[in-house]
């Protein structure tokens, strides 16, 4: 005699010749029936995410599928109804992941045209004040053309006046040179200093 332990089930073995169906079997027989040769069923996998039970294909068994009874139809509805739920739930997901990126771009698009606005209005002024400045630069240089071309003028009447002096200088020594000589008279400071 053979003890079921709790991961394992033993099942009977039915003879082939009944058309019944395996999941008709297990629902029939509540108390498992030992006999000599038992059959062990493998623990059942751990659980699955809904994309993976819905792409999860049942196993067929060898016998016809006209045989299968209105369990295993119900079955494959549920599965085509789950399949159904999950594509709609993929399209849906699809539309909203379309939706938000276009509407990401469209304000990417937006803040774009705001920074290249913003930009060439800042640029304009720029060359406005650029303008202004060489305007200011171009009337400052002509301002200080005339006061350089008036120092100019001034240092002239300066040392036209110094060599009118000095020639005048010139002629008063010669002239006084000239009385002392004909006089015979000294100056009464030798040399002069200048």
């Amino acid at each position: 005699m053979t003890i079921a332990t709790p991961a394992e089930e033993v099942v009977e073995k039915k003879p082939v010749a009944e058309e019944e169906p395996p999941l008709a079997a297990v629902m029939e027989d509540k108390a498992p029936v030992i006999e000599d040769k038992p059959i062990i069923v493998p623990p059942p996998p751990p659980p699955q995410s809904d994309d993976a039970l819905a792409l999860a294909k049942v196993p067929e068994s060898d016998e016809k599928k006209s045989s299968k009874g209105s369990i295993d139809r119900d079955v494959a509805l549920a599965k085509l109804e789950n399949e159904k739920k999950l594509s709609f739930v993929k399209a849906w997901e699809e539309s909203e992941k379309s939706k938000a990126e276009n509407k990401a771009q469209k304000k990417l698009a937006e803040i774009a045209a705001w920074e290249n606005s913003k930009k060439a209005s800042l640029e304009a002024q720029l060359r406005k004040v650029e303008e202004q400045l060489e305007k200011k630069k171009a009337e400052y240089a002509e301002i200080m053309k005339n006061k350089v071309a008036q120092i100019h003028k001034q240092s002239e009447e300066k040392r036209a006046m110094v060599l009118a002096n000095r020639g005048e200088d010139l002629l008063k020594t010669e002239e006084l040179s000239a009385k002392y000589r004909a006089t015979g008279h000294t100056p009464k400071k030798p040399f002069g200093c200048f």
